[in-house]
C-alpha cells in the first residue's frame, strides 16, 4: 500500500474505498496515438480523472499472505483486484475500438506474472500493469497474491481461446465488465 497515493487521490476527489469504481483511462498523444502509461498514471473515478505517481509493482508487495486456490471460484476478497485490471482492459479495447485476441491477452497476463515491472510492445500491457500498481497502492497485497491473480487472468484468457484470432475472452468476460 502507498499512503501517499491514497492521500493524493482523496485530495483530488477520488473515492478509494471501492477499487471497483476506478479504472485507468486511455490517453493519447498529439497525433491521436495511444500513449503507454509510465510512472505518472491517470486514474478515473466517475467524471474525475486524477494523475498520480505509482511505484513499481515489486516495491508495493506487502507481507507474505498466501492466496486461495483460484481454480475454484468464488473468491470475493479478490474480486476488486480482478475487476480493476479487467475494467482497465475492457476500457482500453473500447476506447481503441480494437478487441485484442485471446492469445494476446493470455500473453500479456503471463508477461505481467513474469515481468511485473517490465515493458511490452503492446501499449495495453502498460495499462494492465498500471491497474495492478494502482490496486497495490490502495491495498496490502503480497507477491504470492499478485502472482496468483495475474496467473488466474492468464489462465482465463487462455481457456477462452477458441482459435487463432478469437476474441472470446473479450466477448465473454470483458464486455460484461463494461456492462454491454
Amino acid at each position: 500500500m502507498d499512503a501517499n497515493v491514497v492521500a493524493e487521490l482523496e485530495k483530488a476527489g477520488v473515492k478509494v474505498e471501492d477499487p471497483m469504481r476506478l479504472f485507468i483511462p486511455v490517453e493519447r498523444d498529439e497525433q491521436g496515438q495511444v500513449k503507454p502509461v509510465g510512472d505518472e498514471v491517470p486514474v478515473r473515478f466517475g467524471d474525475v480523472t486524477a494523475h498520480v505517481r505509482l511505484q513499481p509493482i515489486s516495491a508495493l508487495w506487502t507481507g507474505n499472505k498466501q492466496p486461495p486456490d483460484f481454480s475454484r471460484p468464488p473468491f470475493p476478497e479478490y474480486e476488486p483486484f480482478f475487476f480493476l485490471i479487467e475494467a482497465t482492459a475492457a476500457g482500453f479495447c473500447r476506447d481503441t475500438r480494437h478487441a485484442e485476441v485471446d492469445q494476446e491477452f493470455s500473453q500479456l497476463y503471463r508477461h505481467l506474472v513474469r515481468r511485473p515491472d517490465g515493458h511490452h510492445k503492446n501499449p495495453l500491457f502498460s495499462y494492465l500493469r498500471a491497474a495492478a500498481r494502482l490496486y497495490l497502492s490502495l491495498r496490502d497485497v503480497s507477491q504470492a497474491e499478485f502472482e496468483a491473480v495475474a496467473q488466474r487472468l492468464h489462465q482465463s484468457a487462455k481457456l477462452h481461446a477458441g482459435h487463432v484470432g478469437s476474441t472470446n475472452y473479450f466477448q465473454a468476460v470483458l464486455r460484461q465488465v463494461l456492462g454491454a
